[in-house]
């Protein structure tokens, strides 16, 4: 019996309970408050109704049935926490590793001082490629505001990219 009980719960998991490896319990503790969040009528599964509902807590009124469709339509089944948790493994699968980040930051960093000027780097975020508004440059000096000789640590910056969180306790 044991072996039948076990795959009716890999089942009902969404047969993926590798996905409480790819993250530690702070993460997963805060995964399960945005899942009760979402999952308005807390019936355990998110739904269409349910994104509707978060939307228009957070004031946007008036979503169209396509775009809630849509962010449905993304999951293999109904949305548990297991699916919800295992939809974010699968998009943060794609994020850079650290090492990637930070040999892109150390490109900039040719005197490997683990530092950038905050002027060079702005300059580049503004007028390179996926260009950062006002507004973003503002949020991230305000996240990592730089010394007073205008370096930036990009590697705390690696750090809070990589694991969201500062580094600060290290």
């Amino acid at each position: 019996m044991a072996p039948k009980k076990a795959k009716r719960r890999a089942a009902a998991e969404g047969g993926s309970s590798n996905v409480f490896s790819m993250f530690d319990q702070t993460q997963i503790q805060e995964f399960k408050e945005a899942f009760t969040v979402i999952d308005q009528n807390r019936d355990g599964i998110i739904d269409k109704e349910d994104l509707r509902d978060t939307f228009g807590a957070m004031g946007r009124l008036n979503v169209k049935n396509e775009e809630l469709e849509s962010m449905i339509k993304e999951a293999s089944g109904p949305i548990n926490f297991t699916v919800f948790l295992t939809m974010f493994g699968e998009k943060l699968k794609g994020a850079d590793p650290e090492d990637v980040i930070m040999a892109a930051f150390k490109v900039l960093d040719p005197d490997g001082k683990g530092t950038v000027k905050k002027q060079f780097l702005e300059e580049l975020l503004t007028t390179q490629c996926d260009r950062f508004t006002p507004e973003e440059i503002k949020n991230m000096w305000h996240a990592f505001p730089p010394d007073v000789a205008g370096n930036v640590d990009y590697k705390n910056i690696c750090y809070v990219i990589t694991h969201g969180e500062d580094k600060e306790g290290e």
